[in-house]
């Protein structure tokens, strides 16, 4: 079976080859290997027998049969293959389509992209962007390095009057580069990107789809610098101009104006200019952290150099870490607000705020503490469109709709180990959980707007080392409120897992137990047995063999009882 599979991976290897690096420095290295083809794979087999009073549509008998093997060619190209097979029918999975090819070829600080590649430059100007084309990165000292692409970014899709659902488009091309210098005080960085729609590659669209060539022009400007050990300052400025109708012939430049209408591009009456800025601070001192990050995106903003963009937004963040206790705790801090409408033209107005603050001590090894909290919070300011159509004085104050969303989540989670020696390990973990979630309107919360989730568990266990046997007791609960109800949800569990004849075979075995009830009226009990064995065989073969028995009580219903027992078996190669 092996031979078949390496047989047919050869005869699929034209037809399945994607995306790949050569280093040509190491070509020699590569084809000297002793083993230039590595096969690896798996095969699994598995039954499920399934009895009981209710069935839900399972099948009584249901097996399943899956592998997968990927070939590897001196370690470069690597060809995945799956299959599974079920009594419920089949799915067969190949390798992706080759839809894309290309090569990238690197010597020494070179690196070029030959093909369907896809390259950044930054945020605001060409980001991952696939394009069939050329690039390279040439990196010649660690200070120094310049990127450069030129290609296809998307092929001209004819209108199909019998297919409306594909959208036709024209073929655009694009070209950029990107300069960079790093120094140990300072960096300095500028890219530039242009794109532009072929009218003549589609000339069949009809301007009523409103699909018209566009033109593009972005660049981006940053810098770093370290002005005192410890604190450093980034910034990223980046202007772009988009031009909506290629067609459009009736050019207004004027003086003076947008730097790239004056120097890259004609001002003409359907193109946008858009900018966009970042700046950050961080400071470092002692062992503690603090930073400051800034971000404001013009609305509308956009590239033909990436596939979506947000935009028309604001975002001020702020961050702090700090150690204390001799490094033994650590708390940290992140707060952020965001808003939109900046031009003050949308009928509603979002402003978030998300703050956090995570808290660890860990005094020694038998102590282990984690704190978490985070607060979510969503302001929403609503304005109908006839508040601008029936206003009568420039100061007047139309009503509007204040709706405020609020989550806040809180967890807890302590890990102690209460005794430990070369026999046996006793260990107590707790975890305690909140999620509380609001809307407000005008200020207000309204009966049945607001819920609340308590989770908690507890749980000991015991660990005999030279027998390697656990042995753990747990205790659940769960209390929630929706609206105007509650429900409660308790129960207990013991479970024990060992390993035996040199660790070839594990085995291990469970019991829970948990009742529910809805605003006082129980709901139901569930009662649940479980066990498991797992035996490994000459390290590629492994036998596991699990089965559950479910007893479940519905006040409606009475009693449901449900086994299920799974066999399977898995070889790896």
């Amino acid at each position: 079976m092996k031979y078949l599979l390496y047989c047919l991976g050869i005869l699929l290897l034209p037809l399945l080859s994607h995306a790949q690096q050569v280093d040509l420095a190491n070509l020699k290295g590569m084809f000297s290997k002793d083993a230039p083809l590595k096969v690896r794979g798996g095969l699994n087999a598995s039954t499920i027998f399934h009895n009981g009073s209710e069935t839900s549509g399972r099948q009584p008998f249901t097996w399943y049969l899956n592998g997968n093997m990927s070939m590897s060619i001196f370690n470069q190209i690597n060809l995945p293959f799956s299959f599974n097979l079920t009594n419920a029918g089949i799915n067969y999975t190949y390798p992706t389509t080759p839809n894309r090819l290309s090569l990238h070829p690197t010597y020494k600080g070179i690196t070029g992209h030959i093909g369907d590649v896809a390259m950044t430059f930054s945020p605001y100007t060409l980001n991952g962007m696939q394009f069939r084309g050329v690039g390279v990165d040439v990196a010649p000292t660690n200070e120094w390095s310049v990127s450069a692409m030129y290609g296809r970014l998307s092929r001209a899709v004819a209108y199909d009057t019998a297919n409306k659902n594909v959208l036709p488009t024209y073929q655009r091309m694009g070209y950029g580069t990107k300069l960079t210098l790093t120094k140990e005080k300072y960096g300095l960085g500028f890219s530039i990107f242009a794109a532009k729609d072929d009218p003549s590659s589609n000339p069949t669209i009809p301007d009523s789809l409103y699909i018209f060539p566009k033109k593009n022009v972005t660049f981006s400007i940053n810098g770093m610098v370290r002005p005192a050990k410890g604190l450093e300052l980034t910034m990223e400025y980046a202007n772009s101009a988009v031009q909506m109708n290629k067609r459009d012939f009736n050019i207004v430049k004027e003086q003076g104006g947008n730097l790239l209408s004056s120097v890259f591009m004609y001002d003409h009456k359907s193109t946008l200019f858009y900018k966009a800025i970042k700046a950050g601070m961080n400071y470092t001192f002692m062992k503690s952290t603090i930073g400051v990050g800034y971000e404001r995106i013009d609305p509308g903003y956009q590239t033909l150099g990436a596939y979506y963009f947000n935009n028309d937004l604001e975002n001020i963040t702020v961050n702090f870490s700090q150690p204390f206790l001799k490094s033994k705790a650590n708390v940290s801090v992140n707060v952020g607000y965001q808003r939109d409408d900046l031009a003050n033209t949308k009928s509603g107005r979002t402003s978030r705020m998300v703050s956090s603050v995570n808290m660890n001590y860990n005094p020694g090894d038998r102590l282990n503490m984690s704190l978490t909290y985070s607060n979510f919070q969503t302001y929403m300011n609503m304005r109908s469109q006839f508040d601008a159509i029936n206003q009568t004085t420039p100061i007047q104050n139309l009503d509007t709709l204040n709706f405020t969303q609020i989550s806040q989540n809180t967890a807890l989670n302590v890990n102690y180990i209460l005794k430990t020696d070369k026999r046996k390990s006793h260990n107590l973990n707790v975890n305690l959980s909140l999620q509380d979630a609001a809307d407000l309107r005008e200020g207000v919360l309204h009966k049945g707007d607001g819920s609340r989730f308590y989770n908690s568990n507890v749980a000991y266990s015991l660990m005999f080392i030279p027998a390697q046997v656990n042995v753990t007791a747990a205790f659940n609960l769960s209390y929630n409120t929706i609206g105007r109800e509650d429900n409660l949800t308790w129960g207990p569990t013991a479970a024990f897992n060992s390993r035996l004849f040199k660790k070839k075979m594990t085995a291990g075995g469970s019991v829970s137990y948990n009742a529910s009830a809805a605003s006082g009226v129980e709901q139901g009990k569930v009662l649940n047995l479980r066990a498991n064995a797992g035996y490994r065989v000459q390290k590629k073969h492994n036998l596991n063999l699990s089965a559950m028995q479910q007893l479940r009580w519905i006040p409606v219903k009475g009693t449901v009882n449900d086994q299920t027992v799974t066999l399977g078996y898995n070889y790896n190669f």
